[in-house]
């Protein structure tokens, strides 16, 4: 591979993981504090899984969003805006679910980050079936998310 397709790599991995630090520096204090204050639903991971799993997701989906945008044409833009859109909402997550506490408007919030994702991960497929795979464990998490950030809601008000 190209001195430049590795830096271009790099640089699709760092961007979604750095808004996944940002978030996490932002709602930390916040996260450590409540999380194991809270009720948990069944099947509720460890604290100490989560910045491993959304490690990976972030790498995963850099990768994707690179494999989209190596093919430069109209479509792949129109799906990295996509991309682009779902990781805002993506980080606006943690704040309304831990900063703000709006538990339930989180868990709406998260309903909507999984249509997005949806959309991204069909847009990446078609241009990119690798792409579109990868963005799957994401998908799968966010569902996941949702399942915990009800529960956590029912269970704590």
């Amino acid at each position: 591979m190209p001195k430049s397709s590795w830096k271009s790599l790099l640089i699709a991995i760092l961007i979604p993981e750095a808004v996944g630090a940002l978030a996490g520096f932002i709602s930390g204090p916040f996260t450590r504090a409540q999380y194991t204050q809270l009720i948990q639903p069944p099947l509720a991971p460890p604290p100490l899984l989560f910045p491993i799993v959304w490690g990976i997701l972030y790498l995963l989906m850099g990768v994707a969003s690179w494999l989209v945008w190596r093919k430069h044409t109209p479509e792949s833009r129109r799906a990295l805006v996509l991309y682009a859109v779902q990781l805002v909402v993506n980080f606006l997550w943690p704040i309304a679910f831990f900063n703000l506490q709006w538990r339930l408007f989180a868990f709406f919030w998260l309903l909507l980050l999984i249509i997005l994702v949806w959309f991204t991960k069909q847009a990446f497929g078609r241009i990119s079936p690798a792409a579109g795979w990868l963005m799957l464990p994401y998908l799968l998490w966010c569902c996941f998310a949702a399942y915990l950030n009800l529960g956590i809601y029912l269970l704590n008000n």
